[in-house]
């Protein structure tokens, strides 16, 4: 029996004209009768009065999902691409390694069932009914801090989860001194060293989902299964200020070296690949009134917004926090595929972009942007101030493809209270980075030079990475070093609503108590600039041509 799926229709653009003139439905430029536009400035929101003239990109609609995602994956397994379907792959008796995404994404976490878990269902159903029993499940973490037990329940789901945690199934330690293994070094020098039972398993599987383009493909074993060895290799300010949008992988040098070294990984081990995607529905009610341009918005919503940001200004930090990360988000499944690993992900980034690469024309003088309250690395925690920067310089300023949105020199506004807090266990390490390393220098190459290695075999910090569930020592570097492209393509960087100006001026940035005052720092003197607003959250990037 053949089994025929419709295809899933890229997102429609035939959206409500809102008020002022529009060069793509997505693409919004304000006149004098738009209204305020709502941001997130870390757990709070916000309206923001923008100027006439300044351009809006909204991102798309949510595509739509597939119908019968287990039958699309059962499909996958079945009809892989660049090579031969998983049951064949399959005999009694060999030893399988799944290797699964870890919480990092998505952002928020996804309603359960997660389709990791309807994935490792069906895959787990398959080796059974070849009498493949030697099956160990591990959550591929990299540097990133150990998941407990509830968060890998809630991607696994309860049946895997009583059936093989945590004997069978758990997270990837890059500092088990024999749970690595040396598979071989590039021609560029690059050191591969992985996962031991990775290694050497008769088949790996591994089981992604692909959040925004500068996942999957040969990251999801190089990255997620490797050891520092590996990760010093491309995870330098060196390489970093190489990239031209993390998101565009074909102009990233971090992608470039991390798939000469998946290839080699490729050349050894026996891999098949199943990558997933979803479409950008973030919120579900009340928040569902986040996805839609504010000039559309009903009496009921807009009052229904005020109502939760009075609600949220009035509540303790913990209690807002608490709102946001109770509430799992509705994604809906829009891709299935399976097979050789770059085949698979030229579908998956297709899938990828079609759900947020926006056209946009032209560059701006100034980007504006409200922070939101989670990032890949704070699940379950707070964003400190290390993340925020992270946010700012790494993500946000590289949601693009093409061309920057903000021209060289020009100047990113954000908002964001910037509040000095960390959460003690997860992450440890970032309190002495940024009150003992940042103020004795910012500049990424002296750091990496200098403090870098003493972090990282930090004896402490091992062990609190190894048998807790805090990050890596070096991972604190790491999410400074991510910030180094905005960093040196951006003139400056200012902060609306800092509850304090230490923080700001330790991270290089300028702050001001009002937008208003924001952009005639901004300005500089400069007559009418170019102004831009990324309307994020939902996830949307430009796609910028000059």
């Amino acid at each position: 029996m053949t089994l025929r799926f419709s295809s899933v229709p890229a997102p429609s653009d035939r959206l409500a004209r809102p008020k002022g003139r529009a060069e793509h439905p997505l693409v919004v430029t304000l006149d004098e009768k738009s209204g305020p536009r709502a941001l997130f400035s870390g757990d709070r929101l916000l309206e923001v009065d923008l100027p006439a003239g300044t351009r809006v990109i909204y991102p798309r609609p949510p595509m739509e999902p597939l119908k019968d995602v287990d039958a699309a994956i059962r499909y996958a397994l079945n009809h892989p691409t660049g090579t031969g379907p998983l049951h064949a792959k399959l005999r009694p008796g060999m030893n399988v390694v799944i290797a699964v995404d870890d919480i990092s994404l998505p952002l928020p976490p996804m309603r359960r069932p997660d389709v990791r878990e309807r994935v490792l269902t069906i895959v787990l159903g398959m080796l059974a009914d070849h009498g493949v029993e030697d099956v160990e499940i591990v959550i591929a973490t990299s540097f990133h801090r150990r998941m407990t037990a509830a968060e890998v329940r809630h991607i696994v789901g309860d049946r895997i989860f009583e059936a093989y945690w945590p004997d069978r199934l758990y997270n990837h330690d890059a500092e088990d001194p024999v749970g690595m293994k040396l598979v071989g070094t590039t021609d560029h020098g690059e050191v591969v060293e992985l996962n031991r039972k990775a290694v050497e398993s008769d088949l790996l599987i591994y089981v992604n989902l692909n959040f925004v383009p500068m996942d999957g493909g040969h990251k999801s074993v190089a990255t997620g299964l490797c050891g520092y060895k590996s990760l010093r290799a491309h995870h330098t300010p060196q390489v970093i200020r190489e990239c031209r949008s993390y998101m565009d992988p074909a102009a990233s040098a971090l992608s470039t070296s991390v798939e000469r070294m998946g290839r080699l990984a490729e050349k050894s081990l026996n891999i098949f690949h199943i990558e997933t995607t979803v479409n950008n529905r973030m919120f579900d009610r009340p928040l569902d009134l986040l996805h839609k341009n504010e000039d559309d918005w009903t009496g009921a919503e807009r009052a229904t917004f005020k109502g939760l940001a009075f609600t949220l200004s009035r509540l303790p930090q913990p209690a807002r926090q608490a709102i946001f990360q109770r509430i799992p988000s509705p994604y809906g499944v829009t891709g299935v595929f399976a097979g050789e690993c770059e085949a698979v992900h030229e579908k998956t980034l297709e899938r990828c972009n079609a759900q947020y690469m926006v056209p946009l024309q032209g560059q701006s003088d100034i980007l504006v942007a409200g922070i939101p309250y989670i990032s890949p690395y704070n699940v379950n925690s707070f964003l400190n101030p290390l993340l925020v920067q992270v946010m700012v310089q790494g993500y946000f300023f590289n949601f693009y493809r093409g061309a920057p949105i903000v021209r060289k020199g020009g100047t990113m506004i954000v908002f964001h209270p910037c509040t000095d807090q960390f959460d003690q266990e997860h992450h440890a390490p970032y309190i002495e980075f940024v009150h003992d390393v940042l103020p004795q220098t910012r500049d990424a190459v002296e750091m990496h030079r200098k403090f870098e290695e003493k972090f990282a075999s930090n004896p402490a910090y091992l062990e609190m990475y190894r048998k807790g569930h805090a990050y890596h020592p070096a991972h604190p570097f790491f999410m400074w070093y991510w910030g180094e492209a905005g960093r040196q393509h951006l003139g400056r960087v200012i902060v609306v609503g800092a509850d304090n100006d230490y923080i700001p001026k330790l991270l290089g940035w300028e702050t001001a108590r009002t937008f208003a005052e924001a952009l005639a720092m901004a300005q500089g003197g400069k007559r009418n600039p170019d102004i831009t607003m990324l309307h994020v959250p939902p996830i949307v990037m430009a796609d910028v041509t000059l």
